[in-house]
């Protein structure tokens, strides 16, 4: 039966809403319910779908919306705070599952460009899974998370390249640089004046932007899709428009309520994306794939892990945040089925290896967000095989510097832990900084400043730091779950000592202080507490607020490397 537009997906969105409500009440992830959604009103099941590019478009709406979103939260600080470990590991990732990916398919015998169309498609992740998953379990911050987003961004720009490079393949003329030379140009001039307005002409103008909410709504989906729509106009995908205008956007200071209010809308088309993602599958060559589907599925969850593992590890990072963003990383991305549709309209590659791509997508996505949501248990039964993926000269010496006896410890050194080392040495108390960056160790040690280098999940690390002698533990890790192994280790170990943690909300605090916690830090009231304090202090006065602002500004810019634009406003 053929029904229109609206009636077909009212008609999706409430099976979808059905198949969500069964995954909740199992405990499975949504995205999963979403995809298996697609597949029940797909060809292969109730046939449901008869404007199939409209529900594409819708599908195109939402992975634009979610990019554009992505490149708001795009911090420059981000990247240079992983960018050693992003480049390389990220580097090495891609060459070496490529590498893999092209061996599979020469031995299956894929022709070579096929082959190399497998390697390039296997080896990148995909951005909206794991970005939706770091945001579901609210792991942006966190260090593997970092470095996870770091890894994607840098495969964007290789998966781009990639786009590129095939696109300048035009007929039976191969490889032609100068397409891709103006391809470049293209993007430059483009992408130039969508910088300098972002950053020069915009914030002169946020006033006038901000002022209405419906007009800075209205806005921000323009911004968005116009950015998105000239960059695929010149011949780049819309993935990167979209992202390149979120991003000439995150300076803005009004760039997290444009986000905010852009997620709603963002989360219904989101849905319609993984739907059709699953409507898409086409069962019809299976038995004929299913060699090569299994092989590049076992490549991507086993082959491309592996090598961030060892990377990391050989960086000197913590097998724990070795695994958790390894284990992030093993799907194939979005760029892969786009890449993908490419080849097979161009008949650079055949329908089974477009269909066994589409087969090895979701099977990965699935098991990716499983093993995201059960990471830290499936890391905590191989623990003591992951041994062999953290350096061992580095996990001996800075475990080694330590002294004994310590009476103070603190979890945790970028996230306020600088304030409480200035507190221990005006205490003049043995204290040391347990944290798992390899980057703070270095700051630690060319402080001066005692540490042990570890993660404080890590049962080992906690019996190596003798907490039963501490009289003060602080944590400022906002890991809820790793807060609470924390007070579980320390009421086995020194129920006496004081523990001062972090939590994000009210439940979280009360949780806390249920099991025992001497001292919740919760951010927004410690901030109200202390501004109201300032106020009953200083009264009314604009310029005491003045001094107030200015020392707080200080201490941010030689803290944390921020520059103050509203100064020049």
């Amino acid at each position: 039966m053929h029904h229109d537009i609206f009636t077909e997906l009212s008609i999706i969105i409430a099976i979808g809403s059905g198949v969500a409500l069964i995954m909740r009440l199992l405990h499975q992830p949504l995205i999963i319910g979403h995809i298996f959604t697609g597949i029940v009103v797909g060809p292969s099941a109730l046939s449901l779908i008869n404007n199939a590019e409209t529900i594409e478009v819708f599908s195109k709406i939402g992975i634009a919306l979610l990019l554009f979103i992505i490149g708001l939260g795009l911090n420059p600080r981000v990247i240079r705070e992983v960018g050693k470990v992003t480049l390389i590991t990220g580097t090495v990732q891609v060459v070496l599952t490529a590498a893999a990916g092209v061996v599979l398919g020469l031995l299956f015998g894929l022709t070579k460009t096929e082959s190399v169309v497998l390697g390039t498609a296997l080896s990148f992740s995909s951005t909206i899974i794991i970005l939706k998953l770091l945001s579901d379990k609210k792991e942006q911050s966190r260090l593997y998370g970092k470095i996870a987003v770091g890894i994607l961004l840098l495969q964007d720009i290789l998966a781009t390249v990639a786009l590129l490079v095939f696109t300048a393949q035009t007929g039976n003329h191969g490889f032609e640089p100068s397409q891709l030379l103006t391809l470049l140009g293209k993007g430059l001039l483009i992408g130039t004046p969508l910088v300098l307005i972002g950053n020069v002409v915009l914030p002169r103008l946020h006033k006038l932007i901000a002022g209405s909410q419906e007009f800075l709504f209205l806005f921000s989906i323009g911004w968005g899709f116009g950015g998105a729509a000239l960059f695929e106009y010149a011949g780049f995908s819309l993935e990167v428009g979209a992202l390149f205008a979120g991003v000439s956007l995150a300076t803005l200071p009004y760039a997290q309520e444009i986000s905010a209010r852009l997620r709603p809308l963002r989360d219904f088309f989101v849905v319609v994306f993984f739907i059709n993602l699953g409507a898409t599958l086409n069962f019809s060559h299976l038995s004929d794939i299913v060699p090569l589907v299994i092989a590049s599925t076992m490549i991507v969850i086993f082959f491309k892990p592996l090598t961030v593992l060892v990377t990391m590890g050989i960086l000197g990072y913590t097998k724990r945040t070795s695994f958790k963003t390894a284990v992030s990383l093993a799907q194939i991305s979005e760029f892969s089925l786009v890449l993908s549709a490419l080849a097979i309209s161009e008949g650079k590659i055949g329908e089974n290896l477009a269909a066994a791509l589409t087969i090895v997508a979701l099977v990965t996505i699935a098991y990716s967000t499983y093993a995201s949501v059960f990471d830290d248990g499936m890391f905590d039964f191989f623990e003591k095989h992951f041994i062999l993926f953290e350096r061992a000269k580095a996990h001996n010496e800075q475990r080694g510097k330590r002294r004994k006896n310590y009476e103070l410890v603190l979890f945790g050194y970028q996230r306020g832990g600088h304030e409480f080392v200035k507190v221990f040495k005006a205490l003049k108390r043995r204290f040391v900084v347990i944290d798992y960056d390899p980057d703070i160790i270095d700051e630690l040690e060319h402080a001066e400043i005692e540490y042990l280098y570890g993660d404080a999940s890590d049962n080992e690390l906690l019996e190596e730091a003798d907490l039963s002698k501490a009289r003060m533990i602080v944590s400022t890790i906002t890991d809820f779950d790793v807060n609470k192994s924390l007070v579980r280790t320390l009421e086995k170990l020194n129920p006496n000592a004081v523990f001062i943690t972090h939590a994000d909300n009210i439940d979280e605090a009360a949780e806390l202080y249920e099991m025992g916690v001497s001292y919740v830090m919760l951010p927004h009231y410690i901030g109200s507490e202390k501004i109201g304090a300032f106020i009953k202090k200083s009264g009314l006065k604009k310029s005491e607020f003045r001094k107030f602002r200015d020392k707080h500004l200080a201490y941010l810019q030689s803290h944390f490397d921020i520059v103050d634009q509203s100064l020049s406003e």
